[in-house]
């Protein structure tokens, strides 16, 4: 019954884009008919019918949310009425979007909010990475695509800006199409495959580029990939206009990885040894210690052309994060499950932590990482 009434309600709607399309033919002089854009118009409709509402076996690309309702000059011989009426029932379908594209968002406010409310003792990270992106975002002219590496220890909220930053960039997120996540020792596990990886990667991100406007690429575990692999996708990182016929300057990739953790970490130990804060950590005292640990380090990352050829546009510092930076993740965990815990609560959920160096006991080893599965244990 549901699904026999879900197709009447579709035919009725086919049926009115129809008759749309016939009253307009009616109202308009022979010689300013134009055949094709009608029939553009009436084409999408149904296959947007098809593909979402009746849930028919759609063809490659046809259900692409860059297939944007027809706007400009091919509406102008229509009826401003039914321009009105047809746009209402496209935009209630949730397919109307001012960026062109709706699978880009491009919310640079709400990355800014959630920067600020959700990761907690990352000063630095939080500013450079929404300026970074922000310039990225508001120049349509960059002459190479958006580079970026996040390092320091696991736990320290790496992954977690990632997703961030895909949360407010696209609108389906993580899932997006324009989204893609490689996992080192997941996706590219065995050495002796390395020549197969090469060609698959790169046939990967050529796909999607081709498909979004703009993409976003997260490199998880980056110390661990063959350095082979960077270097076969180094021309889509460099500054070229065009890559065989395509140009990637409008991508965005994010390198995540554990080198020079413990480099941060020195650092920050000795802004409490020294009685400062370590809101007064600039850029000046991590980014050349980055990078040089970068160029150090095992793992094809450091060796490889990301590196030697300074395409790297900002290597992203994560602190260890303090006592008082856990029970604030212990907060946002039992928020995220519905529950205002108390101050003692909280207090339990930190005191849990490992903490070190052994005899300062000041860094969580573990970071926030295991907050969300830990507050189980101290829920009623």
């Amino acid at each position: 019954m549901r699904g026999s009434s879900r197709r009447s309600s579709c035919v009725s709607l086919l049926m009115l884009v129809l008759i749309l399309s016939t009253l307009s033919a009616v109202s308009v002089k022979a010689h300013l008919f134009r055949f094709d854009h009608i029939s553009n118009v009436s084409t999408y409709y149904f296959n947007y019918l098809y593909c979402h509402v009746w849930e028919g076996d759609c063809q490659p690309n046809q259900d692409d949310a860059t297939q944007q309702v027809p706007t400009g000059d091919i509406w102008s011989w229509f009826p401003q009425d039914y321009v009105g009426m047809a746009t209402a029932w496209y935009c209630s379908l949730g397919q109307c979007c001012e960026s062109g594209d709706c699978r880009i968002t491009n919310n640079v406010t709400g990355l800014e909010r959630d920067l600020q409310l959700k990761l907690h003792g990352q000063h630095l990270a939080q500013s450079v990475v929404l300026k970074a992106l922000q310039g990225f975002i508001n120049n349509p002219d960059t002459n190479k695509p958006l580079t970026l590496s996040f390092h320091g220890w696991s736990g320290t909220g790496k992954n977690f800006v990632a997703r961030m930053v895909a949360d407010n960039l696209f609108r389906d997120g993580m899932k997006s199409e324009c989204v893609r996540l490689f996992i080192a020792p997941f996706h590219f596990p065995h050495t002796r495959l390395v020549d197969v990886y090469k060609g698959q990667l790169k046939e990967a991100i050529r796909d999607m580029v081709l498909r979004c406007p703009q993409t976003l690429f997260i490199f998880d575990e980056a110390e661990k990939l063959h350095p082979g692999l960077i270097d076969a996708i180094k021309p889509y990182l460099d500054h070229y206009d065009h890559v065989d016929g395509v140009s990637y300057r409008r991508a965005i990739f994010l390198f995540l990885s554990n080198i020079a953790g413990t480099a941060i970490n020195e650092v920050a130990l000795d802004f409490w040894h020294s009685g400062q804060n370590r809101e007064d950590i600039g850029m000046e005292d991590l980014e050349h210690r980055l990078r040089a640990e970068s160029m150090e380090a095992e793992g094809g990352f450091a060796q490889s052309e990301l590196m030697s050829g300074h395409l790297i546009d900002f290597f992203v510092p994560f602190l260890p994060l303090e006592y008082r930076h856990v029970r604030l993740c212990a907060r946002n965990a039992y928020a995220a499950r519905g529950v205002e815990p108390d101050e003692a609560t909280l207090d339990e959920v930190a005191k849990a932590m490992l903490y070190v160096p052994k005899e300062e006991k000041l860094f969580s080893a573990q970071g926030c990482k295991s907050i969300p599965q830990r507050i189980s244990f101290f829920l009623p």
